[in-house]
């Protein structure tokens, strides 16, 4: 397992931006597929973006698609999730993930080590 911790979270207004930073630490934690999930009051927590171990596979939730991207800097053992044009129903704690064995996917229980969450609170 690795060690994951979110950071950049915060309060914004509505059409503003965020970067979302998880630093990973740990053995072979550059070769670990990861993603971002994120849970809002009273619902489930649900998929936001997951990335390949290399960068080369990407997936995102059709409710961020061409808003957030994410992304990885192997060298740093950080992944980022850069969120554009931010909405209401953005609002929720976010979570990274790490999978060891996977190319990135969407199912929650595909992933085996998880951060402790930052809040990201966007007022209309």
């Amino acid at each position: 397992q690795v060690q994951l911790v979110e950071s950049g979270g915060g309060l914004v207004q509505a059409g503003g931006s965020l970067r979302l930073s998880c630093a990973a630490s740990g053995r072979a934690s550059s070769t670990y597929a990861m993603g971002w999930f994120r849970q809002a009051p009273g619902k489930e927590r649900e998929f936001v973006a997951a990335i390949s171990w290399n960068g080369g596979i990407t997936r995102y939730a059709d409710s961020v698609k061409g808003r957030f991207t994410i992304s990885r800097d192997n060298a740093k053992s950080t992944v980022y999730l850069q969120m554009d044009s931010l909405k209401p129903e953005d609002t929720a704690v976010y979570y990274c993930a790490a999978d060891a064995f996977g190319a990135g996917s969407t199912a929650r229980n595909r992933y085996d080590s998880w951060g402790q969450g930052t809040q990201v609170t966007v007022s209309s």
